[in-house]
């Protein structure tokens, strides 16, 4: 929790010292934090606390727009295409900033058009199954998995998704 407490003080302070240097003061209007996922979900709730932090601190308001599509490609690069002035930030995580570029032919450079300022979380993954499942590690659940393909299914939220690769 202290991550997340911190994570908007520290943007503020990073973001208002590089504005520093400008002949204007940073901001002068609203900022707009594009998420590339759909509302509800761990990046926007995320995005969303940062937000109010952010906008308490810079004196002025953080417009959440969630842009999805295309496994968070298409509001990744509607950051890609915005002028380099501070004033619209991306916050993204591994599917959108990392996997999206080893899967799709995209048309910015995720190494070379963006630049990380802070990392502001960590999910981890758990592997979980009912109690009816006759495994009790992992080893286990693998042979079980292979022996009985045609009773199990897996769920996940698109290509290239943390939870698709972890599920393969």
């Amino acid at each position: 929790m202290r991550r997340f407490v911190a994570a908007p003080a520290v943007l503020a302070v990073s973001l208002t010292l590089a504005a520093g240097a400008a002949a204007q003061s940073y901001p002068s209007r609203p900022i707009t934090m594009i998420v590339p996922l759909a509302s509800g979900g761990s990046t926007d709730v995320i995005a969303r606390i940062m937000a109010e932090g952010m906008r308490a601190a810079l004196g002025q308001p953080i417009i959440v727009e969630n842009v999805t599509g295309a496994g968070g490609s298409i509001g990744v690069g509607r950051v890609a295409r915005s002028a380099p002035d501070g004033y619209t930030i991306g916050i993204g995580q591994w599917g959108t900033n990392v996997a999206s570029g080893a899967i799709y032919p995209l048309q910015f450079d995720l190494l070379k058009d963006f630049e990380p300022i802070a990392l502001i979380a960590t999910q981890p993954f758990l592997i979980v199954a009912k109690k009816t499942v006759p495994a009790n590690d992992l080893t286990g659940l693998i042979a079980w998995l292979k022996a009985n393909a045609d009773k199990v299914s897996q769920g996940n939220s698109g290509v290239g998704t943390p939870s698709h690769v972890g599920g393969i």
